[in-house]
């Protein structure tokens, strides 16, 4: 368990603070996202430079988990973890700077260690602190050896330079991640905001402002080759004695069930918008003004075995005005809207519920 600079004077406390603090080192082991991770040129390449420069057989970039130390990169030992309780390093975080062992067999915290008394029988041990930038310690850059021996000053020097620089690295590595977390999430939240500013809130249908948008691209569609469409105005009729009778509340589900209809009766290429209030706008993509005719007919068919609200009284029952219009590449939004409203009002003339097309 890493050591904590000071400690509660009573055995209770000690215990409690200790436990305490090692939870919050492994959860800043845990932010650097790095146990289990695969090998990386970048670290091997530290463990292959300090293993030349301290003349080390054995070279390791180890960190000390809750039951183990795992490698992320290693030089001459063929293992990627060990537990725990063999750990030299997990001593070696018990205190700041470098760690050094000249003789393992002459010290009493690893003369007995399998890893000294057995295969690969290590007798010296020096490791340099990896240590997060709030100050926990994580692991170890550490050397280790067959025979007893010592660092030169120079050895000493360059194995905590190098420690710092794989501490430097994954500080680098982890603002990389951060980074792109945050670009992510700003794409993410971007594309909920332009989806919001498209969207009815009502019935997250598209608005006006995203239908038109929609609209121009079809025509830009039509324009290079592909099939006329189509353009229906819908408009439920007498809503507002719904509105006046029931309350608004009543009058926002009857539009949340009239939009379920639409979802039914129309194609899933088929956009449907909320032109405003009771009004709604549909386009056809590749769609003859006979075909639109059909369209029109299934929704009027669901209108009248469908109620739009819950209660199923007469006014949950409505009827709708259509007027249907071709899309072709000369026209514009504005003369489509002329169109289907002149429609629309003609079949309000005929005594509503009921579907005018152009060319009639």
């Amino acid at each position: 368990m890493a050591l904590p600079e000071h400690l509660p004077q009573t055995a209770d406390n000690a215990d409690s603070y200790l436990d305490a603090y090692e939870t919050r080192r492994l959860q800043a082991l845990a932010d650097y996202d790095i146990l289990d991770t695969p090998e990386e040129s970048a670290f091997d390449k530290i463990t292959e430079v300090v293993s030349l420069i301290c003349n080390a057989p054995i070279a390791v970039i180890n960190f000390v988990d809750r039951d183990r130390q795992w490698f992320k990169s290693e030089k001459g030992f063929g293992v990627r973890e060990t537990p725990l309780d063999i750990s030299i390093c997990a001593h070696a975080i018990l205190q700041p700077g470098l760690f050094i062992v000249p003789d393992t067999t002459q010290d009493s915290r690893f003369a007995n260690n399998p890893l000294v008394t057995g295969e690969p029988y290590l007798r010296f041990y020096a490791g340099a602190l990896l240590e997060s930038s709030d100050g926990y310690p994580l692991g170890t850059l550490c050397v280790l050896d067959y025979q007893p021996r010592d660092l030169t000053e120079r050895q000493r020097f360059a194995l905590q330079a190098l420690a710092d620089q794989v501490m430097a690295h994954m500080e680098l590595i982890r603002t990389h991640r951060e980074q792109t977390d945050l670009i992510h999430e700003l794409k993410v939240t971007r594309q909920e905001l332009t989806s919001l500013s498209s969207k009815d809130p009502l019935t997250g249908l598209l608005n006006r402002r995203a239908f038109e948008q929609r609209f121009e691209e079809e025509v830009a569609l039509i324009q290079r080759g592909a099939t006329n469409a189509a353009l229906m105005l819908i408009d439920l009729d007498d809503f507002k004695t719904l509105n006046d009778t029931l309350g608004h509340q009543a009058g926002d589900q009857a539009i949340e069930g009239f939009t379920e209809l639409c979802y039914e009766a129309f194609r899933q290429s088929d956009v449907i918008g909320r032109w405003g209030g009771d009004e709604f706008m549909v386009m056809l993509p590749k769609t003859s003004v006979a075909e639109a005719r059909h369209a029109a007919e299934r929704l009027q068919q669901l209108l009248t075995t469908t109620p739009l609200l819950e209660d199923r009284s007469p006014l949950a029952y409505r009827t709708a005005s259509i007027g249907i219009c071709a899309v072709t590449g000369s026209l514009s939004m504005d003369d489509c809207l002329n169109s289907t409203d002149k429609l629309l009002y003609q079949a309000k003339e005929r005594g509503r519920a009921c579907t005018v097309c152009e060319s009639e």
